[in-house]
């Protein structure tokens, strides 16, 4: 109960939510890395699983290759990063970048093979090329999938961008970091707490854009799709 006490009494003190260690401006902070990791994972991943589903070659090479982000531990990609690179943005944005391209390149690259042959086919017969078939025909109907696979993307980075303060820079990981070797427990666990929320405030603003970009029907479908894959019931993407 005093545990509660003080951490209560830390999320409500005015000094935390101001200056240049307030929590508005250490949100900010851990958003500015978060979008920039976002962007890069999005113009990285995107195109690649677009391209081997729309093309049917090196799907399995190109899924397995960004899995390798799930496999090693984003706080082994930093160090090596850091390493090489020194102390700044460049390592967290690596790290970063590697945790949220399995989502993107597995998610656009099942749902362009998930597309029904004959609607394909339909297209090629009206004389489209393969970039209009991909861009016209393909992405508008993996548009559900796409997104989904966007938004995991996102939250996983938002979740994951704490790591930034280990090497001296902001963000909601500074609490975590600087209140460790200070025994200030409260501030630990606010700072995991903010970290949350804020994971929880972009997985529902994403899940609203998607709402609004994706039509129901879609929705359901990819939804299928995806459940289907999860739960390996045999079928597979034509």
């Amino acid at each position: 109960m005093a545990f509660l006490q003080d951490l209560l009494a830390w999320l409500t003190d005015p000094a935390h939510w101001q200056g240049s260690n307030g929590i508005p401006m250490r949100a900010f902070e851990h958003l500015w890395y978060s979008l920039f990791a976002a962007l890069a994972a999005v113009a990285i991943g995107l195109p690649i699983g677009l391209l081997v589903g729309h093309t049917n070659r090196g799907g399995e090479i190109a899924v397995n290759a960004s899995n390798l982000g799930r496999a090693i531990p984003s706080f082994g990609i930093i160090v090596l990063a850091w390493a090489l690179a020194g102390f700044g943005y460049i390592p967290v944005w690596v790290a970063l970048t590697a945790l949220g391209l399995p989502p993107i390149v597995t998610n656009s690259y099942v749902g362009v093979r998930s597309v029904d042959p004959e609607v394909r086919e339909a297209g090629e017969g009206m004389g489209m090329t393969g970039a209009q078939l991909l861009l016209r025909v393909e992405v508008p109907i993996a548009m559900p999938l796409i997104m989904a696979g966007i938004r995991t993307s996102v939250v996983q980075i938002v979740a994951t961008t704490t790591i930034a303060a280990f090497i001296t820079l902001g963000g909601l990981g500074r609490y975590i970091f600087d209140g460790l070797p200070q025994q200030q427990y409260e501030a630990v666990v606010a700072g995991a707490l903010l970290v949350a929320l804020l994971s929880l405030l972009v997985e529902y603003g994403f899940g609203r854009l998607q709402g609004v970009v994706v039509p129901r029907g879609l929705r359901d479908r990819a939804a299928a799709v995806e459940r289907d894959t999860k739960v390996g019931t045999g079928r597979r993407p034509a």
